[in-house]
């Protein structure tokens, strides 16, 4: 399951991941992240949060299936991933080698690092 909220007045894509990111649920959320990204108009430099806290370690399949099939949409300039796992930070350091890519333990950290707040702490 997911969650996909466009909320423009913070330019942030808020997207949460719930439970196991099957193949199928993965072609799912691709589907309709592509149009509902494209009705949203949002363009390149958005911030993206990420929150992967709830869910079991993503399958590659699944997210080499979302990676290729979100490809197109525009790219944020700033993403953070909320996951307290070590396996899935390991994983989402190794799939997204980039350096707008920060992952938190918490929700609350990621939305103040995204939103440019001085005093979000970036976890290790």
């Amino acid at each position: 399951m997911y969650s996909i909220v466009f909320r423009p007045e913070l330019n942030l894509l808020d997207i949460a991941w719930t439970g196991l990111m099957t193949e199928t649920m993965a072609r799912a959320y691709v589907e309709e992240g592509q149009a509902r990204f494209r009705r949203s108009g949002f363009r390149a430099g958005y911030r993206f949060r990420l929150d992967l806290s709830q869910v079991h370690v993503p399958p590659p399949a699944s997210v080499e299936l979302i990676l290729a099939g979100l490809s197109d949409v525009p790219r944020a300039g700033r993403i953070a991933v909320v996951t307290t796992s070590t396996i899935t930070r390991l994983q989402i350091r190794r799939m997204l080698p980039r350096p707008y890519v920060v992952v938190f333990d918490t929700a609350e950290g990621a939305l103040a690092w995204l939103v440019g707040s001085p005093s979000a702490e970036i976890a290790a």
